[in-house]
């Protein structure tokens, strides 16, 4: 499924790229946001996806909210608590959804934008791309819940209270962008490690990705314990059978997602 402002591609095995297309600069307004949670909850329960490459049409990743829309919220009794429910639940899906996500990002990635690409698993960026929390501008904030997830804290109060383009570049010595290409580079760059990560096992990738949140709310040793548990689990699997089988007779793995 695809909507308007939404293109889901299948470009190798396993992998789909979610690609966001709203001229002029990819702003978020609400219907976009909800079509955006549909096909995530769709990739969700597909077998025939097992990795998720998000990205963007156009010189701009995504400028954040819509502004003109976020002007007019209000005028109907619900609105406000709508719109922040449906903004919820774009960032908290892409966390929850069961596969990895990698994300591609060119150009800006400003306010929510920004809080998207944090939200994946790993972001690769052009060489032109840049970070920034620009809401201070306009008298307004949100987003640290998130962005404390990849950025030191003295760099996202910084971005917070100054509203600062921060280039990609930057963001990769600080270790919250994994890495910068030429921008002819990126997607495909972005679909190869997809592609990577789809041939693993889909029974592992599952669930260790699904710990990710939880190790991140634990201490080390109840974090740790978690992992040893989910460790033995897996290593009981179908999957984890034929991994062992591939690696003493020096083949490929066919992983089933069992």
């Amino acid at each position: 499924m695809s909507t308007p402002h939404l293109r889901l591609e299948f470009p190798a095995p396993f992998v789909a790229v979610l690609t966001l297309d709203r001229p002029p600069v990819n702003a978020l307004d609400r219907p976009t946001r909800e079509a955006f949670v549909a096909l995530l909850e769709e990739l969700h329960e597909r077998d025939d996806v097992r990795c998720i490459v998000l990205t963007a049409a156009g010189r701009i990743f995504c400028a954040g909210a819509d502004i003109r829309e976020k002007q007019a919220l209000g005028a109907k009794p619900g609105d406000l608590m709508r719109a922040d429910r449906v903004t919820r639940d774009a960032f908290f899906t892409l966390l929850d959804i069961a596969k990895p996500v990698v994300c591609a990002v060119q150009g800006g990635a400003l306010g929510a934008g920004f809080v998207l690409a944090a939200c994946c698993d790993t972001i690769l960026a052009s060489e032109d791309a840049y970070f920034a929390m620009p809401e201070i501008d306009v008298g307004q904030g949100g987003g640290a819940s998130f962005l404390q997830r990849i950025l030191p804290p003295a760099k996202l109060r910084r971005m917070m209270l100054t509203g600062e383009r921060v280039p990609a570049a930057e963001l990769h010595r600080l270790g919250a962008v994994e890495s910068v290409l030429p921008a002819a580079e990126l997607l495909p760059a972005a679909i190869a490690l997809a592609a990577t990560i789809a041939a693993k096992s889909p029974t592992a990738v599952r669930r260790i990705r699904a710990s990710f949140g939880t190790v991140e709310a634990l201490g080390l040793r109840e974090g740790f314990r978690l992992e040893q548990g989910y460790t033995t689990e897996l290593s009981r699997s179908a999957d984890a059978e034929e991994a062992r089988r591939a690696f003493f007779e020096k083949r490929k793995p066919d992983f089933g997602g069992r």
